[in-house]
């Protein structure tokens, strides 16, 4: 039974509930009537259920599917304006226990070189990710109980936290390990972690459990059901996504939109944010086996629809994807992308070398974070390095009423634009300086309320003057 108050993972992702959404989209897909309807109450940034946003995906009305790229880029600036959220991944190891026939860490594979960063290499890494200019970081591992113990997880967030290198600092830490225990994640908590993140990989069962034939992964229900062990265990932001590719795209996204409306209904808040990547090449692995792959063209109505169907969640986006896919995409509904990344271990300090490879997958967008930052800024978007509201308690549901209600662009603008003033005034080169000066005197005017305008006009000026780390 479809159940998405359930605990257990079979009633929220019900099988047989995905199978009459998907008949159900095909049914209607040519029914003006119903998408017009769809689409017209979208226009409230409520969101959409997860039948309503099949219907969408599936439709090849020409007229209704501009409308719909009209209406995203309409929700994305009212609620995300022209912000871009930057951050990095960091791998500390690939050390893996699991079988994972998408992944290189797979247990089996013997070509990988097989890394584990110390504490004191945890921090060159991270003194290498502060001089680029990097506030946040997303912390990735392999799961191996040995190698990768949540307490070696709990000791790399303390260095992170702890090195402080000229003006830089990271302030926010958000990590994606597996799936673990209530205790365990109550660790994580204390930590000081910002979002938790976890990927699905893909929602249909069967599938599932062949692309993970051995290892604690296999096992479908406890992974599907971590995210409500992380909010039992206090972690208020977490984050979901599939990987799209290793299984039909169509049955995922419902599957992703279900996995929402479950932890609004039953713990109250929705997903902080959701990832779209799609399967890469790596070591080992050859995208070619797999037959599900998805166009350019479906990712971008994948992007489209997410955006109308649950406006308040942040979408990521990694180097996975090209700079053409990823200036494509933003306009969409994107509001977070990483920029410089390497996803080997010790890839920042030390250059990657393809004689002792331990990267995870192929980064496509290999540009810089200055590169980045400048290709943004000519876009006429807003690279932001803010991490206010996890440091403000603004998180889990008091973020989320903020982003309902349209009312945390009075504080995210204006620390947009002073996060990015460090990272000009810090880290860019001059014609990146150049640029974001300009954006900055331009997008400062439209921070909505006088108050909160000169208070941010005066704060810049003192970031010129070398103070740091002012927030709303």
């Amino acid at each position: 039974m479809y159940d998405r108050n359930s605990q257990f993972a079979a009633e929220f992702i019900n099988d047989e509930e995905i199978r009459a959404t998907l008949a159900y989209a095909e049914e209607n897909k040519h029914n003006r009537e119903l998408i017009s309807e769809i689409l017209e109450r979208a226009k409230d940034c409520k969101g959409l259920s997860h039948r309503e946003a099949a219907v969408l995906l599936e439709c090849d009305l020409e007229d209704a599917n501009r409308e719909m790229t009209r209406l995203a880029k309409e929700i994305k600036q009212k609620l995300y304006g022209n912000r871009i959220v930057m951050f990095a991944p960091l791998y500390l190891s690939n050390y893996c226990v699991n079988s994972c026939v998408y992944c290189p860490y797979h247990r089996g594979n013997k070509h990988i070189t097989r890394k584990k960063l110390t504490q004191e290499e945890i921090a060159r890494e991270v003194i290498a990710l502060q001089d680029m200019g990097h506030k946040r970081l997303a912390l990735e591992t392999g799961e191996d109980p040995v190698n990768n113990p949540l307490e070696y997880v709990l000791a790399s967030i303390k260095t992170i936290y702890g090195i402080k290198h000229k003006n830089g600092a990271i302030r926010r830490v958000n990590v994606n390990i597996a799936a673990t225990t209530v205790e365990n994640y109550r660790k994580l908590k204390d930590a000081g972690i910002g979002t938790y993140i976890l990927f699905q990989e893909t929602y249909h069962k069967e599938t599932y459990e062949k692309l993970h034939p051995a290892g604690p992964k296999h096992d479908y229900a406890y992974h599907t059901e971590a995210m409500d062990r992380a909010m039992e265990g206090g972690i208020d932001d977490v984050g979901i996504g599939v990987l799209f590719g290793l299984n039909m795209y169509r049955y995922d996204f419902v599957g992703l939109l279900m996995h929402a409306e479950h932890l609004e209904a039953r713990l109250g808040v929705g997903p902080h944010t959701i990832s779209v990547p799609r399967i890469r090449p790596a070591d080992d692995i050859d995208p070619e086996n797999f037959s599900n792959a998805v166009s350019d063209e479906i990712f971008a109505k994948i992007v489209t629809v997410l955006r109308i169907a649950v406006p308040y969640t942040g979408m990521i986006l990694s180097t996975r994807e090209s700079e053409e896919t990823r200036k494509k995409v933003l306009e969409l509904g994107i509001s977070q992308i990483s920029g410089g990344s390497r996803t080997s271990v010790g890839g920042y300090e030390k250059p990657e070398d393809t004689d002792e490879n331990s990267a995870q997958f192929d980064v496509n967008d290999r540009r810089t974070l200055d590169e980045v930052v400048n290709w943004l800024l000519e876009l006429g978007h807003i690279p932001s390095f803010c991490t206010a509201c996890y440091r403000e308690g603004r998180t889990g549901d008091r973020f989320m009423s903020l982003v309902k209600t349209g009312k945390i662009a009075d504080c995210c603008q204006p620390n947009a634009l002073m996060t990015l003033k460090e990272y000009l005034t810090d880290y860019a080169s001059e014609d990146t300086r150049q640029k974001g000066e300009a954006v900055i005197a331009r997008e400062l005017d439209n921070v909505g309320s006088k108050k909160v305008r000169g208070i941010a006009a005066a704060r810049l000026k003192e970031i010129a003057n070398g103070k740091r780390d002012f927030r709303f």
